[in-house]
């Protein structure tokens, strides 16, 4: 048993905070029956979208993207910028980046369509090491590289320090 925001999304239909929108809104329903947020639904359960049945879950896919500078790692950026995702939109499904690059940095971005996957190599708990190989044009870098294998405090807590 899942919540129906998540199965929602897990369709491929639409985001999370989408569906949410949509149960609030009376939308959505189990059986038959307005959904609550929060509720939760089975397999065997049939969850509508204004009377339209969800349509069967997708095999879950996994794309590999040398992602090249100059594209932002987002599903679509509000300034007008490449994104990401333009790149792998032939794909025929509705996939996610797994992790970001900055726009100016290359290599290899995961897609997919597999929310329980992309939470595991993206959240701390997970302990998924990453390594990333960095060319930097700067002087004085000792000073940064001490900092960052310190720990860095930003906006939302601590970051773990790295091996640098």
């Amino acid at each position: 048993m899942d919540r129906i925001q998540k199965i929602i999304a897990a369709s491929g239909v639409m985001s999370r905070r989408r569906a949410e929108e949509l149960i609030l809104a009376g939308h959505v329903t189990c059986n038959g029956q307005v959904c609550q947020l929060g509720q939760k639904a089975g397999p065997e359960d049939v969850i509508c979208i204004d009377g339209q049945p969800l349509p069967q879950k997708e095999k879950n896919v996994y794309i590999m993207l040398n992602k090249p500078r100059g594209f932002v790692t987002t599903l679509s950026d509000e300034k007008g910028r490449p994104d990401a995702a333009s790149l792998v939109s032939d794909c025929g499904l509705r996939v996610y980046p797994v992790g970001r690059l900055d726009m100016d940095s290359e290599g290899l971005l995961i897609f997919t369509n597999d929310g329980a996957f992309a939470n595991m190599i993206m959240h701390p708990s997970g302990n998924i090491q990453k390594t990333y190989r960095v060319t930097v044009r700067e002087t004085g870098i000792e000073e940064k590289l001490i900092k960052l294998s310190e720990g860095v405090k930003i906006d939302s807590g601590f970051v773990r320090p790295v091996s640098v």
